[in-house]
């Protein structure tokens, strides 16, 4: 089984070895990797800007204090 990208569309297929070979112009090999990489979840880290003058809550008090130790 080999991966394939489309230079056109960008879409991604993964096909049999003689099918891949016999595969226009428009087709270029990628690793097994990227394939992948269209089924997985990614994870969302959310990014809090400090504002000057702004006073941290409690919590992120307590985890200051604990990131210290």
């Amino acid at each position: 089984m080999k991966c394939l990208k489309s230079n056109k569309t960008g879409n991604i297929i993964r096909v049999s070895d003689k099918d891949a070979y016999a595969a226009t112009s428009e087709w270029k090999f990628i690793p097994k990797s990227e394939w992948k990489a269209q089924f997985t979840k990614t994870k969302v880290v959310e990014v809090k800007e400090v504002i000057e003058g702004e006073e941290p809550t409690i919590a992120e008090k307590q985890l200051s204090k604990k990131n210290k130790k």
